[in-house]
């Protein structure tokens, strides 16, 4: 994980309250950083598990483009496989369930040149998420 971490966006809110994000005015840092902005007290996620998570999704400094607060609902997925953006894969697996974390993740460990488009990702947009680790299973 990142020790000297750039300055990175603040969160709101406390582990499964929809945040709300304030971001620094320095550019999005060049590769994955991870902060830890409360440490849970479950399992260590490993790769391979099924990780079920509560997320919210920003651009650096522009709109939100995803979250699973406004649905109600968590979504499982593996993780540490591929099946996600490199970025979950690498920033999530070894963290506590009831953590939550902060990943800003840079277009290389995200969607790439292509984007989302669909989603209003750019292929030069870096990611950030707060993520709420809410479970695992092997």
């Amino acid at each position: 994980m990142t020790e000297n971490l750039p300055p990175l966006p603040t969160a709101s809110g406390s582990f499964g309250d929809k945040p709300a994000l304030t971001f620094p005015d320095t550019p999005a840092p060049q590769d994955l950083a991870v902060q830890v902005l409360s440490r849970g007290e479950g399992e260590l996620v490993e790769a391979g598990d099924d990780i079920e998570v509560d997320y919210y999704g920003q651009v650096w400094g522009g709109r939100m483009f995803d979250n699973s607060y406004d649905r109600g609902s968590s979504i499982t997925f593996p993780i540490g496989t591929g099946a996600v953006i490199g970025g979950w894969d690498e920033g999530l697996v070894g963290q506590q369930v009831g953590s939550r974390v902060l990943l800003s993740i840079p277009p290389h460990l995200g969607y790439g040149e292509r984007g989302m488009p669909q989603a209003g990702i750019g292929g030069t947009d870096t990611l950030v998420f707060v993520v709420d680790i809410r479970g695992t299973s092997r």
